[in-house]
């Protein structure tokens, strides 16, 4: 069986900010982590795509998002075309428009933290 694949939107190379710690947790859960940052570069030793219409997948397990609803609402359109299994909207990042909008393309947000989700807490995650 193949690992699970995630991307994060929104990944970040600061230890102390989400986008980061859910790369980490993951990792740790056996995940193939593909971050998503417009800067690119690297995170961890894994490369930091500026789109995630670049992910070399086809359909992704999961998508994580730590991004503002403002941002996000404009690349609900690339996050449906990517296709996944499952979309997490991170506290912080839903809205009332982001989820319509994320609905009418024919996604199901799941509202809820995706480290809890995997069985850690942000703040032990290492």
């Amino acid at each position: 069986m193949s690992k699970p694949t995630v991307a994060i939107l929104g990944a970040s190379s600061n230890p102390n900010k989400f986008g980061y710690k859910s790369l980490r947790a993951h990792l740790k859960r056996g995940y193939i982590v593909y971050p998503v940052n417009p800067k690119g570069g690297e995170i961890d030793g894994l490369r930091v795509y500026e789109r995630l219409a670049d992910i070399p997948v086809e359909r992704l397990d999961r998508i994580s998002i730590y991004l503002p609803p403002a941002v996000l609402l404009k690349l609900l359109p690339e996050v449906a075309a990517k296709g996944c299994e499952e979309i997490f909207l991170n506290p912080g990042t839903e809205s009332d428009e982001v989820i319509a909008g994320a609905r009418a393309l024919g996604l199901e947000p799941i509202q809820a933290c995706s480290i809890v989700e995997l069985g850690l807490t942000p703040d032990r995650v290492e």
